[in-house]
């Protein structure tokens, strides 16, 4: 993985986690983290946020008192997680349960034992308590037949997720509810959009295939690679040819009425995905908006690499972008009066469908936390029907599988906005293998409304 000492490695990615169980996002971060680290934090880190019940559960059978600060806890179970790996996988694979190793860090467990001690002297916090350490590894390694047996038994540690979420998607899915727990914790491949302004797929595909990067066509503008390439060295990033986004977050483009002309609002717009695919394909009169200046920023930085700023500015005198930070629910504060024909609420929700992505979604997650996003969505939804000319067009987004963000949400739409009526729409998507066994998109939902003339 790298040829940094896997202690040191051990020790930034358990601050890592403890960072992210006390409240704090992968996102934020792993920005933090020297780079001579990043790579294998992120990887260690991912794997064990994946598979923490396992750990957490085995940590609880070991210690016969409550671990004596968050960070220990936090550098046992991640030691547990990557000690316990391929004897989780085998028991899966004698149960006949669906198994994958594709994320799976191997270490020989001797030097991952003495690698943990190690890393629990390059902190204060930990040092005290390497013998501690030792002796629960050490003990894993003796009794793990029974400790595995023990653990089994708990519906966290087969399905790898804390039991609210269990509980709410059995409810949701009771036929799919276990293929979904499964394939969200499978690392997911690199989609990317290709800017068909920069030229078209079959020139990029060409152009992959020259750099050795074997690249699938799912659509019109996305290819999925197959095998993990880090984004700064696949050709034409700088240039603009492409961007990262999922195939679920690309259909959205394919249910809007759009063209030439129109006043578009892209509400909660930032990181820009979804406005960049809709400048790529027509001239519009475009408005970002976003409750963060920081976030609106990376929404400019990402049209900018694109070429789609220079064009606007440029070469087009009667279509513009404009941008503005503010509160979506808030139209005293940014609404002008000119009402949009369209417009895009990719609202915030809970982002149930991403885990495979954002494996630390599962764990920041309150089971409260569905009312309080549900609540906030129909805030803004119906802030922004107030800004919608009538005849035009409304489509509700979240990256979420719960369906108090889906189509609960958009049953209560379609009884509460005035004049509004509800279109066909792609609705819930979920994550969960194809035929091939393969998980070709994130899990979104989507509904589209128009307003009554």
């Amino acid at each position: 993985m790298s040829k940094i000492p896997l202690s040191e490695l051990l020790a930034h990615s358990a601050k890592v986690i403890q960072q992210v169980m006390a409240g704090q996002s992968l996102n934020s971060l792993l920005p933090m983290v020297d780079d001579r680290y990043r790579g294998g934090v992120q990887a260690l880190s991912f794997f064990g946020l994946r598979h923490w019940s396992r750990g957490l559960a085995l940590s609880e059978q070991l210690l016969s008192k409550k671990a004596p600060n968050p960070l220990f806890k936090s550098l046992l179970v991640l030691s547990l997680t990557l000690l316990s790996a391929e004897d989780f996988l085998a028991l899966e694979q004698e149960q006949n349960t669906s198994a994958t190793a594709a994320d799976m860090p191997v270490y020989d467990a001797f030097t991952l034992v003495n690698e943990a001690v190690k890393a629990a002297t390059l902190n204060k916090k930990t040092a005290s308590f390497r013998g501690l350490l030792n002796a629960c590894l050490r003990r894993y390694q003796r009794e793990l037949v029974q400790l595995l047996s023990n653990v089994w038994q708990q519906e966290e540690v087969r399905y790898n997720f804390p039991q609210w979420w269990i509980d709410k998607l059995r409810e949701a899915y009771p036929q799919q509810y276990e293929r979904l727990l499964k394939a969200a914790n499978q690392p997911a491949s690199l989609c990317l959009r290709v800017n068909r302004r920069q030229g078209t797929v079959d020139e990029f595909k060409q152009s992959l295939i020259q750099a050795g990067i074997e690249a699938v066509q799912l659509d019109e503008d996305a290819l999925m690679l197959p095998q993990a390439v880090p984004v700064p060295q696949i050709p034409g990033f700088a240039e603009g040819r492409f961007s990262v986004q999922d195939l679920a977050a690309q259909q959205a483009i394919s249910m809007l009425s759009l063209q030439d002309g129109l006043r578009v609002l892209d509400a909660c717009a930032a990181p820009g995905g979804k406005t960049s695919h809709m400048l790529e394909h027509y001239d519009l009169d475009m408005t970002i908006l976003d409750i963060d200046e920081r976030r609106l920023q990376r929404v400019h930085e990402n049209l900018e690499r694109l070429g789609l700023s220079k064009k606007y500015h440029q070469d087009n005198d009667h279509y513009h972008i404009r941008s503005l930070a503010a509160d979506a629910a808030d139209t005293e504060a940014w609404y002008d009066g000119r009402p949009f024909d369209v417009i895009m609420a990719d609202v915030p929700c809970t982002a149930a469908g991403i885990v495979r992505r954002h494996p630390d979604i599962k764990w920041l997650r309150r089971p409260e936390d569905v009312a309080k996003t549900s609540k906030l969505q129909r805030t803004i939804v119906q802030a922004l029907w107030t800004t919608l000319k009538p005849g035009g067009y409304l489509l509700y987004i979240t990256c979420s599988i719960f369906p108090e963000e889906g189509e609960l949400q958009a049953a209560y739409f379609s009884e509460h906005l005035v004049g509004a009526e509800r279109l066909p729409a792609i609705g819930q998507m979920l994550a969960v293998p194809d035929e091939n066994g393969e998980i070709k998109h994130d899990g979104f939902f989507y509904a589209l409304f128009k307003k009554a003339n």
